[in-house]
């Protein structure tokens, strides 16, 4: 899981996925905006077949953040 999510993370942003660690914060060290965000969701929806709920989404910081997310929805 966490690995597809950097590899996301790279294509969207135009970064390396070696730059991306579980602590990196998706705004502010990688750069992202909010519709950068946004659209990751929606990639992860449509990859995984879940729907994200809104709050849930409010409270994604870093990369784990994210993984740790898509986990629990997948259970």
């Amino acid at each position: 899981m966490y690995e597809k999510v950097c590899k996301m993370l790279a294509d969207q942003l135009d970064i390396s996925a070696d730059t991306i660690t579980p602590e990196s914060e998706v705004v502010k060290d990688l750069g992202a905006d909010s519709l950068d965000v946004v659209e990751l969701m929606m990639a992860l929806e449509d990859e995984y077949g879940i729907t994200l709920p809104d709050g849930e989404v409010e409270n994604v910081k870093t990369v784990q953040d994210i993984v740790n997310m898509m986990e629990k929805l997948q259970k």
